[in-house]
């Protein structure tokens, strides 16, 4: 099967992106099928093996140079498009729509949903009315301080600062008394950024988030299907980009040493919030699990790292999933989930 690999892109996670892409890329050619690797930050084919090394610094990408669907011939070929992309090109739903527009099959969630799972307040809102538990929260209109903010309503301090549509921890701040709000307000409402420094719209809009005391948990859902809970001790006790990606800056536990009542709710949870927005394909839904046993879904992601180490290979792993046999049941998601909006029959 011919299969392109979207990956790399302008976002703030472009160098995740190529790792994700580059594995995924190599499972795919073990796999037996015809690969082409793409930047998505211009339409290049990578070479095999070396699409990581071969793409172009960000720094190096022209500020307004031609996207890879600007250039059709890349994917004419293609009979399933590979999402590896990160950030908010890849994962707001404007990538989706356009393939939609196209009549390709991809991997992952839809134009809504990917939409929806970006805008951690949409997605918030949506936890709350299905009745999953979620850290209270406001939001900041681009450019809003946050000096009427009372803090009260929120638990105090400490708080989360965030931006509301970035992934991998990009602009987070713990803040921990009032005097550190302001700087921690900038820092994520400057965040939406490209990776080449251009800016992606101006100032972006900030969430304010209570901080859950408790542990780290994640589940990564595959189809319908919950994988096993994996719990994350970063070393510096904040899951911050660094941690995510430095190696030895997080311990990783999978399964969780949870009771199996409590890993069964955050598995439920897990499912019902990528249910709730929408998700198809892998999706994974983060988790604060609190000291009195309340697990509160913090967002879900849809379109998850798959770098070897990354979370979800880890679960897939855990559950008697090799890495080359998780992307090809990704693919076969995709097949699926199109074969479903078009009114074909399954097996044909």
């Amino acid at each position: 099967m011919k299969v392109a690999v979207l990956m790399g892109g302008r976002s703030s996670e472009r160098e995740i992106s190529l790792r994700t892409g580059r594995g995924v890329a190599q499972a795919l050619r073990n796999l037996g099928h015809d690969v082409a690797a793409i930047d998505a930050a211009n339409g290049r084919l990578l070479p095999a093996g070396e699409e990581e090394r071969a793409a172009l610094p960000a720094e190096s990408l022209e500020p307004a140079g031609e996207t890879a669907l600007a250039r059709p011939e890349t994917l004419a070929g293609a009979e399933v498009v590979f999402i590896a992309l990160h950030g908010a090109a890849g994962e707001n739903g404007t990538l989706q729509a356009l393939l939609d527009l196209a009549g390709k099959t991809y991997t992952g969630s839809g134009m809504l949903a990917s939409a929806l799972a970006m805008n951690k307040a949409v997605s918030k809102r949506l936890f709350v009315q299905g009745g999953i538990p979620t850290p209270r929260w406001r939001l900041l209109s681009p450019g809003q301080s946050a000096a009427a903010l009372d803090t009260s309503e929120l638990g105090g301090f400490p708080l989360v600062v965030k931006p509301n549509e970035e992934g991998s921890s990009v602009g987070l701040t713990i803040v921990r008394e009032l005097g550190e709000l302001p700087a921690a307000v900038k820092l994520a409402a400057a965040a939406p950024l490209h990776a080449t420094g251009e800016s992606a719209g101006g100032l972006g809009e900030v969430m304010i988030e209570e901080y859950i005391e408790g542990r780290e948990l994640t589940v990564a859902v595959l189809g319908d299907q919950p994988l096993p809970v994996v719990e994350i001790r970063p070393r510096s006790g904040l899951y911050d980009y660094e941690s995510k990606y430095t190696a030895g800056r997080s311990e990783y536990f999978c399964p969780a040493d949870l009771p199996e009542p409590v890993a069964a709710r955050v598995r439920e949870l897990g499912v019902r919030s990528a249910q709730v927005l929408g998700c198809r394909g892998v999706s994974r839904a983060d988790f604060r699990l609190a000291d009195d046993g309340v697990a509160y879904c913090l967002e879900v992601n849809t379109v998850p790292g798959l770098t070897p180490t990354s979370l979800v290979p880890m679960a897939a792993r855990a559950h008697g999933l090799s890495y080359d046999e998780l992307v090809q049941r990704m693919i076969d998601l995709a097949i699926e989930d199109a074969r479903r909006r078009s009114g074909q029959p399954l097996g044909a």
